[in-house]
Order: structure tokens, then sequence, then C-alpha cells
């Protein structure tokens, strides 16, 4: 099985603010989204477009911090199983991507793990804990 692009996730620091610029672009935000810490859009084709707080980033990686450069995109890629995530992580930090956040089994149900890009930015490998289809890739659905 190959990994599969399944989210784009914005990180932001002024979620009512990120949320109306992408609806000026025409994203069908629910109304109200502002008052929760993580919200998601289904795009044409499926893909999905997420938004997490700082605070939400914060609360499961601690060291985290503000990109000096303005970069606050991540990509999210759905694995099959729990074992094809940690295969993943090795697979890539052995050919020698750094590893951000190694697979852990997050309390949202999902198995999880982070890697760098070349630029440094952040990749999440995920997968339902369970035989189930991976449910979103959203720290905040926990």
């Amino acid at each position: 099985m190959t990994p599969r692009l399944d989210a784009i996730s914005i990180i932001t620091a002024d979620l009512a603010a990120s949320l109306a610029f992408y609806r000026r672009l025409g994203l069908d935000i629910p109304a109200g989204a502002e008052s929760a810490p993580h919200v998601e859009v289904v795009l044409p084709g499926g893909q999905r477009l997420l938004w997490d707080t700082e605070d939400v980033i914060l609360s499961f990686d601690p060291g985290w911090e503000r990109p000096a450069g303005g970069e606050r995109l991540g990509l999210a890629f759905v694995c099959d199983s729990p074992a094809e995530v940690d295969a993943l992580y090795a697979e890539l930090t052995g050919a020698g991507y750094a590893g951000h956040l190694k697979p852990w089994d997050a309390v949202w149900g999902q198995r999880y793990a982070v890697v760098l890009d070349p630029d440094g930015c952040g990749v999440s490998l995920f997968a339902a804990a369970s035989s189930s289809p991976a449910s979103p890739a959203s720290p905040a659905e926990k």
C-alpha cells in the first residue's frame, strides 16, 4: 500500500482571522467554527483542510515553536495500519530524514508520528489505532 495525502493542516495563532480569510476564498466553513480549537472542511476531491490553534499543537507537542519564517502548513498522510505508520517512520528516518515525533498511540485513537521534510516542514503519518478505516488526522479530535 502507498500512503495517500489525506489532509492539509494550518496551525494558526488567530483561528477566527484564518477562517475568515479562507471563507473569502470560497471555502464552506461552518458558521460558529471559530469557537472550536480544531476545524476541518472537505475539499473538492475528498481531501481535507484542517485548522488547529497553536494551543492545540502545544498540548501534544510541548516543544513546538511558532515558525520564524511563517511556515504554518503541515501535510498528513493516512496509512492503512499502525504497523505501516511505524514502518514508514523507520524507513524515512533510516533514509536520513529527521524524525520530529516518534510513533505513539495518540489519545484520539490513532497511531501518529511526525517526520520533517527537507525544508523542515512537519509531515504527519497516521492510521486508526484499530483495524477500522483511519479517522481524521487531527490532534483536536482526541
